[in-house]
C-alpha cells in the first residue's frame, strides 16, 4: 500500500496517521517537521524539515502528501499547501463511517474525520479538515484551507470562505455567506450573513474582535 507523508509530527499529525493507517487509507506513515529534534513521532520516522519533502517524493520516500497542521496555523497551511502544490501529490482521507453523496466534491489534502455527512453537491476545498461528525448540507461550499471542528453544522447553500475557524456546535443557517478568516466561537448560531472577518460568538452570532 502507498506511504503517507504528514507536515507537523504534533498531536494533529499523529491523529491523521492512525485514521490513514487503521481505517485502510495507506500502509505506511512518515512525516515531515521544522521543528522536531527527535528521529521518530508515534513509532514513524521523521525523514527531516520541509526542505527535505521534494528530494525524498523523488526518491520513492512516499507517494502522498497531507498536512498535518492544526487550526491555530491555518496561513502556515495555506502556505505549504501552495509551496507544494504541483510538485508532489496530496492526498485526500474520507474516514468510512462517513457518508458523502456521489455529487459532493472533496478537494486534494482534505481530511474528513469520523461520522461527517457530506450531501449532495457540496464543495469541500483544498486542505480542509472536517473534524468528527460535521454535517455539510447539499449546495454548500466550504473554502480553502478551513477546519471545522467537530458537531459542525452547516445549511444549505451556504458559502464559506477560505481560512475559516468554526468552533464545536457552530450552526451556520441556509443561504449564509461568510467571509474569509472568520471564526466562529463554540456553539456560534449564524442566522445573517458575515461580511467582516473576525471573532464571532453567540445565539445570533455577535462580532468581538
Amino acid at each position: 500500500m502507498k506511504t503517507l507523508a504528514i507536515i507537523g509530527s504534533g498531536h494533529l499529525g499523529q491523529q491523521i496517521a492512525h485514521y490513514a493507517l487503521s481505517d485502510g487509507h495507506y500502509g505506511n506513515i512518515v512525516f515531515f517537521d521544522d521543528f522536531a529534534v527527535e528521529s521518530e513521532a508515534a513509532g514513524f520516522k521523521i525523514l527531516g524539515n520541509c526542505d527535505a519533502i521534494e528530494a525524498a517524493f523523488q526518491n520513492s520516500s512516499f507517494d502522498e502528501l497531507i498536512i498535518g497542521i492544526g487550526y491555530r496555523h491555518l496561513a502556515v497551511r495555506k502556505q505549504m499547501f501552495e509551496r507544494f502544490d504541483g510538485k508532489v501529490p496530496f492526498g485526500t482521507i474520507i474516514h468510512s463511517s462517513c457518508w458523502v453523496d456521489p455529487t459532493a466534491q472533496i478537494e486534494a489534502g482534505c481530511i474528513v474525520y469520523p461520522s461527517c455527512c457530506i450531501d449532495a453537491n457540496a464543495l469541500i476545498g483544498q486542505n480542509t479538515i472536517l473534524n468528527l461528525a460535521c454535517t455539510i448540507a447539499h449546495d454548500t461550499q466550504v473554502g480553502k484551507h478551513s477546519f471545522l471542528s467537530p458537531r459542525v453544522a452547516l445549511a444549505g447553500f451556504v458559502k464559506l470562505g477560505e481560512l475559516c475557524i468554526l468552533g464545536i456546535n457552530s450552526t451556520v443557517i441556509d443561504t449564509i455567506s461568510i467571509t474569509p478568516k472568520t471564526q466562529l466561537g463554540d456553539g456560534t448560531v449564524v442566522i445573517a450573513d458575515i461580511l467582516k472577518s473576525g471573532l464571532y460568538v453567540g445565539n445570533p452570532q455577535r462580532f468581538v474582535r
